[in-house]
């Protein structure tokens, strides 16, 4: 059974940081494109950055570009997302993502697993 486990959420005030951190089981996490998106309340879920299987590619929304990093490390079967100088409007929840496919893809439906999310609130 795959299982992603998000943790590493929380409240930070506007120009703070976290760490995200997503573990995943049940697969052969190596083999898997892994990716983050965030859903607001009556949004649709959006794509934020995505890592390719050796972690040598990232692909960044335009409205994290600079500030967000995704990282991975196969041998802990971990996909990290570090936030800098966070805002406001990044208050949501954020998902982890893993797909078999070969590129990076930013459309949700291509995404095989996904993860409970963890709620990122930045008080301004």
């Amino acid at each position: 059974q795959v299982q992603l486990v998000e943790s590493g959420g929380g409240l930070v005030q506007a120009g703070g940081s976290l760490r995200l951190s997503c573990a995943a089981s049940g697969l052969t996490f190596s083999n898997y494109v892994m990716g983050w998106f965030r859903q607001a309340p009556g949004k649709e879920r959006e794509f934020v950055t995505g890592i390719t299987r050796s972690g040598s590619s990232t692909y960044y929304a335009d409205s994290v570009k600079c500030r967000f990093t995704i990282s991975r490390d196969n041998a802990k079967n971990t996909v990290y997302l570090q936030m800098n100088s966070l805002k406001p409007e990044d208050t949501t929840v954020y998902y982890c993502a893993a797909t078999f496919r070969s590129v990076v893809p930013s459309t949700e439906r291509l995404y095989d697993y996904w993860g409970q999310g963890t709620q990122v609130t930045v008080s301004s």
